[in-house]
């Protein structure tokens, strides 16, 4: 017989996946590993002295709070060790594909010997709209568990390469694959080109995401930071980030916002946006990490979609 372990994308699916009584036990990956410095060996003690430090720094996260939420569930993981059929549920967005990429690159080091089964959520009927696990049905994730994709070692040798490259100093090596199509994951291409698109921008210095923040208080002119939220959480495309990492970058950017409620940008943030100025004037931080390179050290063209060292 087989033992099942089952790695989830968070507490609220975890929830979830156990009222669905599947086999086997259920660990949470507690991690977001899209924002901050991220180093290529997963569970090090190296690796989780720079994620403490981001999330200390950046989340007011304490070290109690650390141990008891990421560690503890880490260390559990650690503990599962007869499991020979481990099973990752995941989604299409940017957080959640990092996320992924790193458990299988740490799942290749440490359960060599284990099958590696992918459940996706992303495109589940013929419209646009890209789903999240908890916004399916109990029978449609049924359906995705039953046609779960069983990685091979070339799919799993290929996400850890991906992880290498999000993990180096050097962007571009990420920007130059082009083989997504030939292995088993079907949204890892477009999260890596949202990943790219996170570099500043040639244009003004502020990426895509701070650029549609801005846009979107001059098009939506949300009455308050409660609807500018919702507004900015409606249409994130697929980063897959929550009002924690929004609430973060309205702060990066006070000095384009002048008032929340209602929102007003500032004359700078006007002209900023309307490309007359850039951003770069106002930057005080620059140790800020996307992966494993620094994010002002790099340009992202928006007419080429490439990305140039400065």
């Amino acid at each position: 017989m087989s033992s099942l372990l089952h790695i989830t994308n968070g507490d609220v699916f975890t929830e979830r996946l156990q009222k669905l009584n599947l086999d086997g036990d259920v660990i949470t990956w507690r991690e977001m590993l899209c924002e901050g410095q991220t180093l290529p060996n997963v569970g090090t003690e190296s690796f989780w002295k720079a994620r403490f430090e981001f999330l200390h720094k950046n989340y007011k996260v304490s070290k109690s709070w650390f141990i008891e939420k990421t560690l503890k569930e880490y260390r559990s993981l650690c503990s599962h060790k007869q499991q020979d059929h481990i099973v990752l549920w995941f989604e299409y967005d940017l957080f959640c594909q990092v996320n992924m990429l790193a458990v299988i690159s740490w799942l290749l080091t440490h359960r060599k010997y284990a099958q590696i089964s992918l459940v996706c959520s992303g495109k589940e009927d013929e419209s646009d709209k890209l789903y999240s696990l908890n916004e399916l049905s109990d029978d449609q994730l049924l359906n995705l568990y039953k046609n779960k994709k069983v990685l091979s070692q070339d799919d799993t040798e290929y996400a850890d390469y991906v992880w290498q490259l999000y993990c180096s100093n050097n962007p571009i090596r990420l920007e130059n694959l082009t083989d997504f199509n030939d292995y088993q994951f079907d949204y890892l291409g477009d999260a890596v080109k949202t990943h790219l698109k996170r570099f500043p921008s040639i244009n003004n210095g502020l990426n895509e995401m701070e650029n549609t923040i801005l846009q979107l208080a001059i098009d939506k002119k949300p009455k308050s930071k409660t609807q500018y939220m919702d507004v900015l959480l409606k249409n994130q495309g697929n980063l897959g980030f929550s009002n924690t990492q929004y609430d973060r970058a309205i702060t990066r950017l006070k000095p384009l916002i002048t008032n929340l409620n209602p929102v007003r940008l500032s004359k700078k943030g006007k002209e900023i946006l309307e490309g007359k100025t850039s951003y770069y004037s106002c930057i005080q931080d620059n140790d800020v990490y996307l992966g494993g390179a620094l994010k002002y050290n790099f340009l992202y063209n928006t007419s080429t979609n490439r990305i140039l060292k400065l």
